[in-house]
């Protein structure tokens, strides 16, 4: 039987960067595709990509954590410290032959661990009205949509949810 394994990863190791490439590349096409019906240009892919290392990922304000599939990485989820004892999930991701298989959610509920040792007592997030299924995953996980709490353009709808 195959199994899933979560752990802790250095934000600029080349798995998380093969992860983040992956993820960037996806989302950003996906908006781009829906809104103005090409790709992402190559040159704003490779600015984005640059600019968003991941740094805020690490001890003691954050963590990237990479989920294995049989010991292949096979998707990431980052936490991040944010004022007020708030912790904001982020770059959840999995590569899409990984999909159906139970990672997403291993992933979020090992990055809500992740943010209770960091002392979080809420996890909140942002996302897109066309990433349905990263909605249904939340909801089914417990997050609650709720006000706005950052000014991310690209941000539709908002979530949050306890730590107990």
């Amino acid at each position: 039987m195959t199994t899933w394994t979560v752990a802790p990863e250095p934000f600029d190791s080349p798995v998380a960067a093969a992860l983040w490439r992956a993820y960037y590349t996806e989302v950003s096409d996906r908006w781009y595709l829906l809104h103005e019906g090409r790709r992402t240009d190559p040159d704003e892919l490779e600015r984005e990509i640059a600019a968003c290392t991941g740094s805020e990922l690490t001890a003691p304000v954050g963590q990237l954590l990479v989920g294995r599939y049989g010991g292949r990485p096979a998707g990431s989820a980052g936490v991040r410290l944010l004022e007020g004892g708030s912790a904001e999930l982020t770059r959840v991701f999995l590569y899409e032959g990984m999909r159906g298989r139970g990672g997403a959610a291993l992933l979020v509920r090992a990055a809500e661990d992740a943010a209770r040792a960091l002392g979080a007592r809420r996890m909140v997030l942002d996302t897109r009205g066309d990433l349905v299924e990263a909605r249904a995953l939340y909801t089914r996980l417990g997050y609650e949509e709720t006000e706005p709490y950052n000014e991310n353009k690209y941000a539709e709808h908002w979530f949050r949810k306890h730590l107990s």
